[in-house]
């Protein structure tokens, strides 16, 4: 009963986490744009950015946990940090480790921004763009549900809001010079 509890608690957390770092990558998009509406400030956005990051590094905490103690897939705490450790899935899962240890960089830099500069830490914001299809190529590799038509509908979404999000930053106008990332001026 309670390995069944794990898996479920597993999948929908990873599920869960997908769905709201796509949302963290298009309100970091939205963010970077200086977008705002007259009845949506830029600082909005820059506050919904910073905690719905927040509440998917929650969830993604959530996924590695039941997924570590699940008795099933018989992981390692090791294995949730170092990439390709794992003999469960070694690729799919590496592939997961490596998206989490890039938004552990993106949350130490944004925790330590004072000491990092604003420079590095857009560097290392940047990795963003590569965490977030790396995290994407794990769920293809590791999900349970992937034939699933709901799983398939959910993975097509968030891919469409990415990409669409990533050209429309692509086509915009380049932001204004002199005004750090996420400013709320």
């Amino acid at each position: 009963m309670t390995d069944t509890v794990l898996w479920f608690a597993t999948r929908g957390a990873g599920i869960v986490s997908l769905i709201m770092l796509t949302g963290v990558v298009c309100l970091g998009v939205l963010t970077s744009l200086r977008w705002q509406a007259e009845s949506w400030p830029r600082f909005l956005t820059a506050q919904l950015h910073r905690n719905v990051s927040l509440l998917a590094v929650v969830f993604l905490a959530i996924h590695i946990v039941t997924a570590v103690v699940d008795p099933y897939t018989s992981l390692r705490w090791m294995t949730a940090i170092v990439p390709f450790s794992s003999a469960y899935r070694r690729i799919w899962l590496g592939l997961g480790v490596v998206a989490f240890d890039l938004l552990l960089a993106l949350i130490i830099s944004s925790l330590l921004l004072p000491r990092f500069g604003v420079r590095s830490w857009r560097a290392i914001h940047l990795t963003a763009y590569l965490a977030w299809p790396i995290a994407l190529l794990h769920v293809y590799g590791t999900g349970s549900d992937l034939g699933a038509p709901w799983m398939l509908a959910i993975d097509a979404l968030c891919l469409a809001a990415v990409l669409g999000a990533i050209s429309w930053r692509l086509l915009a106008a380049p932001p204004a010079r002199g005004v750090g990332m996420g400013s709320t001026r």
